[in-house]
């Protein structure tokens, strides 16, 4: 009898992807991780949609 298997298909991006570092204040990565654990998405998931809100949402003043 063949032994059953666990088969985990890999994520897909739509597009390219870079990896950057940033430095965040302490209290921002608690706010990040409670996001992320209350909406079951990883830290990586919030902070993407979190930018790509804030860039599609900016106002840019001139002076």
């Amino acid at each position: 009898m063949p032994k059953e298997k666990l088969v985990i298909s890999s994520k897909k991006y739509r597009g390219e992807t870079s990896v950057i570092s940033i430095r965040l204040p302490d209290e921002l990565v608690k706010t990040l991780d409670a996001v992320a654990e209350e909406t079951g998405r990883t830290r990586n998931e919030v902070i993407q949609k979190s930018l790509a809100f804030a860039l599609d949402n900016l106002e840019i003043k001139e002076y």
